[in-house]
């Protein structure tokens, strides 16, 4: 298969356009294999102006009289089985430049009239060349927030060219985007689904539920045309002065980055009352101040308000963060950036801010995913510590039932090691203690062996045993790779640990003095305590991190 591809950018291969049609071809190539692809960039080539002589068409027949790199862009046509027109919309239409490499094709064309089925217009003329069985898809991204309405030229022109319905688009609005390392997020999962859409054109066709997800806005519109006013990095002019826009005072390079950033804040999730961001931006010596309110967001840049939260980073390390060249939690741990004030608008980044993110967020769960649930690994302990202290056979045999029954869970929930583990234990100190063995003995050692799983759990490269659990409200599985959510867990895992190593030796102790009752009472409010701390805890640990101690 022949893969012909104009990319008629002036920017050449820095086009945003051209980012979509590089995601476009890796999808057919993944899906059909061997396929040859031949790229012409318009702006590197010599095509100059149709002079609109009909040389082509009465003195050299299918030979333009003009010597320059169009020659080779015709023979390109003829020996590819897909052509794919990449260009950002100009004025509504095509480049100029490309607009001439489309004149340029009248070499192609017989110059009788001709009357075609579906022509659109009145009036044609016939193909010099059977161009049957080849196809046509037409990529472009434009700066308006949708593409919807703004295509109108760009399909006239191509419904002229190959008949309507005989090509293939790929219109993407907000095309700015695609050269924003911040927004990668935001744009690699739109990348992704060119990517898919690629590979099923070739398969047949576009799917209805990729075509869905192409024609959904990147960003809100409101939220995108905030970013894209605010990249000028000029003020605007009230309309009817007169003048120039551009003659305003530029602004730096940092106020219209905290611009930009604070265009991105969802005030859907304003808390019931104002936050105040400062921006301390340490290597260029400069601070300004994001008011996140009911309203929107509004930014400051004579420090007039009091913070909330200061962020106090290089302008490089805050960028890199947000264009994901960097974890955030990695470069607040290596002391690269410092957060004082409220840290829970880091825990809640992604709630306040759809990108940009510094990777330190709480998210909420995952509609319709299996997550992992804690209550699940502790269920059989605490039946078994509860009622075979009750009764030796009968809490025994509750709780093995307790174990039989947990599995009926994972239905609902996602399983861990531990939550396997546990119910093994569990059985089997029950079967230990139904075979003869005394509840004074086995009692107190289920705890340390309880103790025991928490600790082995942040041995090595092992996750630790709270993670497992506590990542839910993290990201889920990618708040894994989140280095400062691991340390934390692995503090928390191993006092839990010990916590229990000394549940043991008190229980050891009082189930053979006067006071056994004691047993149950302590066991209980030690746990209690320590939930309590490891409540203030997982607050406190991340945001000391944050502050560089």
């Amino acid at each position: 298969m022949n893969i012909l591809v104009i990319n008629g950018s002036p920017k050449g291969e820095k086009s945003n356009t051209y980012q979509l049609t590089s995601a476009f071809l890796r999808g057919i190539k993944q899906k059909a294999g061997d396929v040859q692809i031949r790229e012409r960039a318009v702006c590197r080539m010599d095509i100059k102006p149709c002079l609109g002589c009909f040389s082509c068409w009465n003195r050299t027949p299918g030979k333009c009289c003009i010597e320059d790199d169009m020659a080779q862009v015709i023979q390109d046509l003829l020996w590819a089985d897909i052509t794919v027109w990449s260009f950002p919309l100009y004025y509504f239409t095509v480049p100029g430049a490309l607009k001439n490499l489309i004149d340029r094709q009248l070499p192609m064309n017989l110059p009788f009239m001709e009357e075609q089925e579906g022509q659109v217009g009145n009036g044609g003329h016939p193909s010099r060349y059977d161009m049957s069985g080849k196809r046509t898809v037409v990529i472009s991204t434009c700066g308006f927030y949708t593409a919807e309405g703004n295509y109108d030229g760009v399909c006239s022109l191509f419904d002229h060219h190959c008949g309507p319905g005989n090509y293939t688009t790929i219109f993407c609005g907000q095309g700015e985007l695609f050269r924003v390392p911040e927004l990668s997020a935001v744009t690699g999962d739109y990348l992704s689904c060119v990517e898919q859409a690629g590979a099923e054109y070739i398969d047949g066709g576009i799917s209805e539920k990729s075509r869905e997800r192409l024609s959904e806005l990147l960003l809100p519109r409101d939220t995108f045309e905030a970013c894209a006013d605010a990249s000028w990095g000029i003020e605007r002019e009230d309309a009817g002065t007169g003048e120039n826009a551009a003659g305003a005072k530029k602004e730096s390079n940092t106020l219209t980055f905290t611009r930009q950033m604070a265009a991105l804040y969802r005030k859907g999730s304003w808390p019931g009352k104002d936050i105040v961001l400062e921006m301390c931006y340490t290597d260029v010596g400069e601070c300004y101040q994001i008011l996140l309110g009911e309203d929107g967001s509004h930014v400051y840049t004579d420090g007039s308000l009091t913070a909330d939260t200061r962020i106090e980073t290089p302008i490089t390390v805050w960028r890199s963060i947000a264009a994901g060249e960097i974890r955030g939690e990695e470069a607040m741990m290596q002391g690269l950036y410092h957060v004082r004030g409220d840290f829970s608008l880091m825990l809640k980044w992604d709630d306040y801010f759809g990108s940009s993110r510094p990777q330190t967020k709480q998210t909420r769960e995952i509609p319709g995913q299996k997550n992992t649930d804690m209550n699940i690994m502790l269920i059989p302990w605490i039946v078994f510590w509860v009622a075979s202290s009750i009764s030796k056979q009968s809490g025994c045999l509750l709780s093995v039932a307790a174990c039989a029954l947990v599995p009926l869970l994972y239905y609902r929930h996602k399983k861990t090691v531990y939550d396997v583990l546990g119910g093994a234990l569990v059985t089997g100190f029950c079967i230990v203690m139904l075979a003869g063995a005394f509840e004074k003995l086995m009692l107190p050692f289920s705890y340390l062996a309880f103790g025991v799983m928490w600790l082995v759990s942040c041995v090595g490269g092992l996750t630790p045993l709270t993670a497992h659990y506590s990542m839910n409200s993290y990201g889920g599985e990618k708040a894994l790779q989140n280095a400062l959510f691991i340390k934390t867990n692995r503090i928390l895992t191993m006092l839990w640990g010990m916590l229990y190593l000394i549940t043991a030796g008190i229980s050891w102790f009082l189930m053979r003095s006067p006071v056994s009752q004691l047993s149950g009472l302590i066991n209980s409010v030690l746990p209690a305590l320590m939930g309590i701390f490891t409540a203030w805890f997982q607050r406190w640990y991340p945001a000391r991190v944050a502050r560089g101690k």
